[in-house]
């Protein structure tokens, strides 16, 4: 007899099958009720979820352009915030629809909580590179040995920083951008070139908000470097390889833009989009690479992080080097990322460079160094402290050291004393762009009260924020190129010497009068000369210097 369907049973059978259900019913009635109890109370909370979500856009909808409390800021106008998944806002969080009272009384509401909009930041390209439109900002001109930069107009863009939102542009200016007197940039608001969010700025008061943009337009001068060319060594299909002169910066920072390596090679030999695979100090010459894609970027950086790349230096140096190898693993402190000063302390990084002497000429060796690291001025400072540093190095080799200029690691004073004598020594020679700095970046406890002073009364800055307001209009309406400003046709020469951009009224580099570097002074004698890798090695010529009858003047 089939039993699958006990309706075929008797009645009695059927009672016992019954009664068996009930009681395992109420057996596993432990397990089943509060499953039970779950699928109902998450049934309920999909009805209540439902009700809120209505309830809340019924909300948003009277009440646009208002962010609920705690959540968090949009990235944009009209972004709402995203509301969590599955999370239900409890009730007294809940925003309660705004009462109809009348589209009066609800337009002066909105009118009473209107805030200063800003844009939405705009999407900008990844990586540094430069066009022909950067390149024809300015031109150069050879002086006395020397490579200069005519002065020009600069737009420094910038997005609101995250310790700026919330102040005003008057607090900015007055405790991150000391370089200029209040004054001035109250003459530059006058003048019309200050902008936020490319609107004019009427009022230095205006309190920053996040995503705004600001745009600042200065007159810019740069540095003077030497004026020996940037000669190609090597260039195929993946990379360039150069051989960097002594005081040109590799690519732009602090003052110096087109007096950088990337300007000269894409002004002088149409090589752009360069990504450099390695870092070169400002005074340090020698072997440069750049790679011409991004994919050879990584590749190259990749040998970088698993030393597959070796690198050779050569040096001259103060007294006789021991002749046998010297190997100094010495770890290395940042005294100052600012200023770029560093020592030999024990809570430094480990570090290891190998010497080997070359010759001596009975003052000063020339050595072959190979660093294993690759830390800031790794080579200049384990020289110093083996008391023999490089013979004209304007920081590890200054009497800012003390006696001893730092043989051993011995200094006698304190990291701020130090800092404040090298600017000092610096500041007397009016050469702090050795130490990559300008009077602006220093704090008023290391400016020498003695040196020129570039400041104008604030009477004088309102007197020639009309002049500069009239010149900007001038400047943005004539060529930005000046080699082809020099091609203008004769009846137009006197409209040129208008736009002229080497003078600037707002300008205090404009009123000093600075005395050029000899071409001697921007050498340093630590030149890269040799970098090999798998499957490419790349030499540059032994410098002047370097060679066995090489005298000092």
């Amino acid at each position: 007899m089939w039993l699958g369907g006990h309706r075929w049973l008797p009645v009695r059978l059927q009672g016992c099958l019954n009664l068996r259900r009930l009681s395992a019913a109420r057996i596993w009635g432990t397990c089943w009720g509060p499953m039970a109890e779950t699928f109902s109370t998450g049934a309920e909370a999909a009805t209540g979820l439902r009700a809120a979500v209505q309830q809340n856009g019924d909300a948003c909808g009277d009440a646009r352009g208002e962010r609920t409390s705690g959540s968090p800021e949009p990235v944009g106008p009209g972004v709402e915030p995203a509301r969590e998944v599955g999370k239900q806002t409890p009730l007294s969080e809940e925003k309660a629809p705004v009462a109809a009272s009348g589209p009066g009384k609800r337009k002066k509401r909105r009118d009473a909580i209107r805030e200063r909009v800003v844009p939405p930041p705009k999407k900008r390209r990844a990586g540094v590179s430069f066009g022909d439109e950067h390149f024809a900002e300015t031109s150069y001109y050879f002086e006395g040995g020397l490579r200069k930069v005519r002065p020009y107009y600069f737009d420094f863009r910038t997005y609101c920083k995250g310790r700026w939102v919330g102040h005003s542009l008057l607090h900015v200016f007055s405790t991150e951008f000391r370089a200029q007197p209040l004054a001035y940039y109250e003459a530059a608001v006058r003048a019309g070139r200050l902008h936020l969010n490319e609107e004019p700025v009427q009022d230095l008061s205006i309190v920053l908000k996040d995503n705004d943009f600001l745009r600042n337009r200065v007159h810019r001068h740069e540095p003077p470097v030497t004026a020996e060319p940037v000669r190609l060594l090597a260039e195929n299909e993946d990379v360039v390889v150069v051989d960097k002169p002594s005081s040109i910066p590799v690519h732009p920072c602090g003052r110096f833009r087109h007096n950088t390596v990337i300007f000269i090679l894409g002004k002088e030999h149409q090589l752009k989009e360069l990504h450099p695979l390695h870092r070169l100090d400002r005074l340090t010459s020698g072997v440069l690479m750049f790679a011409k894609t991004a994919a050879v970027s990584e590749r190259i950086h990749e040998q970088v992080r698993d030393r597959q790349l070796e690198k050779e230096y050569v040096c001259r140096v103060e007294g006789e080097f021991p002749t046998e190898e010297v190997i100094c693993k010495e770890p290395i402190l940042v005294v100052s990322y600012k200023v770029g000063v560093c020592r030999v302390d024990a809570r430094g990084k480990p570090c290891e460079t190998v010497f080997q002497r070359l010759s001596y000429n009975g003052h000063s060796s020339v050595l072959r160094c190979r660093p294993l690291t690759g830390r800031t001025h790794q080579i200049r400072v384990h020289l110093q402290f083996l008391g023999h540093p490089i013979l004209n190095d304007p920081i590890y080799n200054s009497v800012a050291w003390g006696p001893s200029r730092g043989r051993g690691g011995h200094i006698a004073k304190t990291d701020e004393e130090l800092l404040r004598d090298l600017v000092a020594e610096h500041q007397a020679k009016q050469s702090l762009d050795v130490l990559d700095l300008c009077e602006g970046d220093l704090s008023p406890g290391l400016i020498d009260s003695t040196a020129p002073s570039s400041e104008l009364g604030k009477d004088h800055l309102e007197e020639l924020a009309a002049s500069a307001q009239k010149m900007d209009g001038a400047v943005e309406a004539a060529p930005q190129n000046l080699d082809t400003m020099a091609l203008v046709a004769p009846e137009k020469a006197a409209e040129t010497d208008v736009v002229n951009q080497e003078i600037d009224p707002l300008c205090a580099e404009c009123r000093l009068v600075r005395q050029d570097p000899l071409p001697q002074d921007l050498v340093m004698f630590l030149h890269a000369l040799r970098y090999k890798g798998p499957g490419f090695e790349y030499f540059s010529p032994m410098p002047a210097w370097a060679q066995d009858d090489w005298q000092e003047d």
